[in-house]
């Protein structure tokens, strides 16, 4: 359609082609009104401004135009535009796109009398979500006004919609009720198959409010009972629903649970938006509802065009089942005291101990010379079970910490933007897992280093040979340099990891907790007759305690293993490197070739730098995708950067070193008298 077109012609090509019904009539406006770049709608408001204009010099034609399309929503259907379009489908992620693949390869024929079709053929571009949802309400409002469609002066119209609209929040109400029997949410609260139920108890409400407003329709003098009751029903189910995604957490959760909730909180939003639109209080109230709900609808059925919307949103669901646990456990890499902090060092410490040994053994299986397969194999098992057992032993590793941590603050920025939280908390939460992580690193650092120097020089005097031979120190002290030795790139490859670890964790923690692993093994027949009572029920609390935890431990140290090992495959130069095993092997190099006070220094800062490295990116990309899971908007960081900024030039000393005591309920420090 040519760009040049002005509304006059528009209206005159609308006018005399009898060919031109309600489809194919808002087709040709909205494609006339279709921006070439959907993130710049000046345009859009210029045409639609120019719509009315045109409109309101032509009277005659406008009757006309607003005559077909009254009559094409008189007899249209409009069920599945409210039932339809933007609740998650009850077939499942698989057979949904499988559907959706198959519409784009041989789609189906139009069906002129359905709502939900008119409005998938008229919004046809995948971009029209974009320009759609940027543009204000006040604009949809004149172009649905300049059209007619909003003037209330056909009673068919208005009569067809209410009716529709009562059909489907009574439909839509029943799917909820008939939801509480579902499996999955009677594992979790058996209590919701009461008969006075949340579910159950909206039903019978909506289903009051249909009758009653029939009624009224059939009879203006007839006491109609308003939507007050319904909507406590509703925010009480909305109630319900949140205890369960909290008991989910505890319980266990999969795709096909959080797919349900989210199709609960969706069936309940779209109840409330018809409640809105069947208010029949006149005033602007109920066209702003209109307005709203349309584009709403509009924008939904835009990103229904592909498979890549319902990917993204399903997605997001496994992303949010997964970090859901994840940030539950990251609250305990967080310190709020002194106590903790020295504990969060002891900790790390441990770990830093073990891993210097580690560091040792990988030194030793390569100079074995094996093949590159058993040399993978010896490396993996050295890195995963070491990894193991300083899970057992209550140690920490530093860079374990950000993939738990990020998921725990994008939870707060969640509670921020829902309002219940501010940002000088999320602040001092921030502040808190920088200060939790520098005492890890320092404690991991702080020991691997001088440990590897004693092991060394300890083991340079009983063998009088130093631990490693000129051709490693060359090789190790090359692998610590930022961009010559590619160290900074390889320590982005274990951030990978130490990320990717992090949702394994999560992952099986769920499925710990969704199976009720525990329960299982305190009755498993072999345990009961191989072990008495108490020691069965402490195995299976150790397990359910720790069984993510091992899982990731262990697969994080075969991912680190298996890259050199990949590289060898591709013929590419992969690797990775880790802050305390970096500090380590400086450790060996400097008990084996002593360098000079200022090489020492230099490499240090080298293997400070891969820590950071490593930090950064398990921390961004946790962090990014508890957000993309949240759903939460970005705004909030502005505002949680200010307060940081505030909080650390009241209180510098904190950035690394806590209060002697936890910060106060409102954020505020505490008791500090004792602080020197």
């Amino acid at each position: 359609m040519p760009r040049q077109e002005d509304a006059t012609q528009l209206l005159d090509r609308l006018a005399n082609d009898p060919q031109y019904d309600l489809a194919e009539t808002l087709r040709a406006i909205i494609g006339w009104l279709r921006p070439p770049d959907p993130d710049n709608i000046a345009p859009v408001i210029a045409r639609i401004e120019d719509l009315v204009l045109a409109l309101g010099d032509r009277p005659e034609l406008r009757e006309h135009l607003r005559d077909r399309l009254e009559q094409g929503l008189e007899d249209a259907r409009h069920l599945t535009l409210y039932t339809g379009i933007g609740l998650f489908s009850r077939k499942g992620f698989f057979r949904e796109a499988a559907e959706l693949l198959y519409e784009r390869i041989n789609p189906r024929p139009m069906d002129r009398a359905d709502l939900r079709d008119v409005l998938y053929h008229v919004f046809h571009d995948p971009k029209d979500a974009i320009w759609v949802a940027r543009l204000p309400d006040d604009a949809w409002s004149r172009l649905l006004q300049a059209l007619g469609c909003l003037s209330g002066e056909h009673p068919g119209v208005l009569q067809r919609a209410r009716e529709e609209a009562l059909y489907a929040l009574e439909m839509l109400s029943i799917w909820i009720a008939a939801e509480e029997l579902e499996p999955e949410l009677l594992r979790l609260d058996p209590s919701i198959a009461e008969r006075n139920s949340a579910f159950v108890a909206q039903e019978r409400e909506i289903s009051a409010y249909v009758r009653d407003y029939r009624l009224w329709l059939e009879d203006p003098d007839y006491e109609r009972v308003d939507d007050r009751h319904a909507r406590v029903l509703l925010e009480q189910c909305k109630e319900q629903i949140d205890r369960l995604r909290r008991r989910a957490i505890t319980h266990g959760n999969s795709l096909s649970l959080t797919h349900l909730m989210e199709r609960l909180d969706q069936t309940l939003a779209r109840i409330h938006k018809l409640l809105d639109l069947l208010e029949p209080n006149s005033g602007d109230e109920p066209r702003q509802a209109a307005v709203g709900v349309f584009r709403d609808l509009v924008t939904i059925s835009a990103r229904s065009h592909g498979v890549r919307a319902l990917w993204q949103d399903n997605i997001r669901l496994v992303s949010r089942s997964v970090t859901q646990h994840v940030s539950d456990t990251g609250e305990h890499y967080i310190t709020r005291d002194r106590s903790e902090y020295f504990q969060m060092l002891r900790s790390g410490a441990g770990a830093g101990l073990i891993i210097a040994v580690m560091a040792l053994i990988k030194i030793q299986v390569e100079a074995l010379g094996l093949s590159e397969g058993w040399n993978t194999l010896w490396v993996s098992l050295n890195y995963g079970l070491g990894f193991v057992l300083i899970h057992i032993l209550h140690f920490t590793v530093a860079t374990k910490q950000p993939a738990m941590t990020a998921a725990r603050l994008a939870a707060a920025i969640e509670e921020t933007e829902r309002g219940t939280a501010d940002p000088s908390k999320l602040a001092d939460l921030l502040m808190r897992v920088g200060r939790s992580q520098f005492a890890a690193v320092l404690g991991n650092v702080g020991v691997a280093l001088p440990t590897a120097i004693l092991i060394g020089l300890f083991a340079s005097s009983l063998f009088s040979a130093p631990v490693l031979s000129s051709h490693e120190i060359d090789y190790l002290m090359d692998s610590l340099r930022p961009i010559m030795g590619l160290a900074l790139f390889f320590a982005a490859i274990a951030g990978v990891w130490l990320f990717v670890s992090g949702l394994i964790a999560g992952f099986f923690d769920n499925r710990c907790a969704y199976l009720d692993l525990p329960g299982r093994l305190r009755e498993h027949p072999l345990l009961r007759r191989l072990l008495p009572e108490a020691s069965r029920h402490r195995l299976a609390d150790w397990i359910g305690y720790n069984y993510g935890a091992l899982i990731g431990n262990f697969l994080f140290g075969v991912l680190l293993g298996v890259t050199g090992f990949v590289g060898y495959l591709l013929n590419l130069p992969l690797d990775i490197q880790h802050v305390a095993f970096a500090s380590a092997n400086l450790g060996y190099v400097t008990a084996s070739e002593a360098p000079g006070l200022l090489l020492f220094g230099l490499f240090l800062v080298f293997v400070l730098l891969i820590g950071a490295v490593n930090l950064w990116v398990s921390f961004g990309l946790a962090l990014y995708v508890a957000l993309r899971a949240r759903g939460v908007r970005m705004g909030a960081f502005g505002r949680v950067f200010r307060a940081y900024g505030r909080h650390l030039r009241k209180r510098p000393r904190e950035f690394l070193f806590p209060p002697r005591t936890a910060p106060t309920s409102d954020g505020g420090p505490g008791d500090e008298t004792d602080a020197r």
